[in-house]
């Protein structure tokens, strides 16, 4: 590399360190260097907004304190401790973590960046953030906010999901955490920060970032440009009906297999339909082989997986007799209030409580 780079560089890792000193949040994964304790936090923050993620981050922490008691936790346990902070497979591969950790390092977090690569459900990027923030090694770290910062700061017009402008976005990480002068932890998490709260995706407050005056986006007016993400793909619309069934003060709910979207969880028995298939009556005889006497929409909830934006319309439902085969089990709201549901379901519980209490 010639000096021009290298100067650009030196001045840029000086600035996000001063402005990560005066600026940074105080969140409680930051009042730590609990290797477990930070993992615990970049696993949950996969996907999910910090705000979302505080009190559930303080809940696991609470109650399985140490990688040992995540370890020996039951799948219940740790299924309910996650529930509302969805992709589900990642709190299942922590657990798998965590039990490698206990077999193979005696229950102590690695501190060598491969032998944390090769954990279960951590990547380059988590391995990388890990070994900065907890043991203050100098890791690299590419995560949707330093690609954001870095694409401005280097005019990079590629999209960084390419292989080459890939590789050059992971270089220059490397460079800048091995020229942080030994502040490797806060060189990588003021690139994390200065994402999150100023080079934002939209309308970024370039008047109040640190490194403008390094920014080729910024000089060269491309911000809204940048990073060129491509075309993101068509969102699918499906919808689903979904029938509390219920009996005694008591529903129906069933638990979803392995190997599936949100395995584990329990549901209401539901249905997907086609937009022929609108009668919520007709369903219900066809997965359950009854005529229902009554049926009531009680409650629809709107909500999205991925690029999938989904309806789910749930159904109070009255039958002058229990079917004969049904799979699941028959539960309490009190009950239901001791399983792990998604989002959408676990507002479904709270109607099915509701409806109870109203004598719906």
């Amino acid at each position: 590399m010639n000096s021009k780079p290298k100067t650009k560089n030196s001045k840029l890792v000086a600035a996000l360190l001063d402005w990560f000193a005066a600026n940074a949040r105080d969140l409680p994964w930051r009042r730590t260097r609990d290797p477990y304790a930070i993992w615990v936090s970049e696993i949950m923050l996969q996907q999910t907004q910090v705000k979302t993620v505080i009190p559930f981050w303080n809940r696991w922490l609470r109650e399985l304190p140490t990688i040992e008691a995540a370890a020996k936790a039951p799948s219940e346990k740790i299924h309910k401790l996650w529930e509302g902070l969805g992709y589900y497979t990642r709190v299942r591969n922590l657990q798998k973590a965590a039990q490698v950790v206990v077999e193979k390092h005696d229950g102590k977090f690695p501190e060598k960046y491969d032998e944390v690569l090769a954990l279960p459900g951590i990547g380059r990027y988590t391995a990388g953030a890990i070994c900065s923030i907890a043991f203050n090694q100098p890791t690299p770290i590419l995560d949707g906010n330093v690609i954001r910062v870095l694409t401005r700061i280097f005019g990079i017009a590629e999209n960084p999901k390419d292989k080459q402008a890939n590789a050059q976005l992971w270089q220059l990480a490397e460079v800048l955490v091995q020229g942080s002068n030994g502040n490797c932890s806060h060189l990588n998490q003021s690139l994390m920060e200065l994402g999150a709260l100023v080079c934002a995706p939209r309308n970024p407050q370039c008047l109040l970032c640190p490194v403008k005056k390094l920014c080729v986006a910024f000089a060269e007016n491309r911000t809204e440009e940048l990073p060129n993400l491509g075309k993101r793909d068509a969102a699918t619309t499906r919808n689903f009906f979904a029938f509390l069934l219920e009996h005694n003060g008591k529903f129906l709910v069933r638990q979803r297999p392995a190997g599936v979207v949100n395995a584990h969880l329990w549901e209401f028995p539901n249905a997907e339909v086609g937009g022929n298939q609108t009668e919520a009556a007709a369903v219900f005889q066809t997965e359950f082989g009854l005529a229902p006497e009554k049926i009531s929409l009680l409650v629809t909830v709107k909500h999205s997986i991925t690029r999938y934006r989904i309806t789910l319309s749930a159904f109070a439902i009255s039958v002058p007799t229990l079917p004969k085969k049904v799979v699941g089990v028959w539960k309490s709201p009190t009950q239901l209030q001791l399983l792990a549901f998604s989002s959408a379901h676990k507002k479904l519980a709270s109607a099915a409580a509701k409806s109870i209490l109203s004598g719906r």
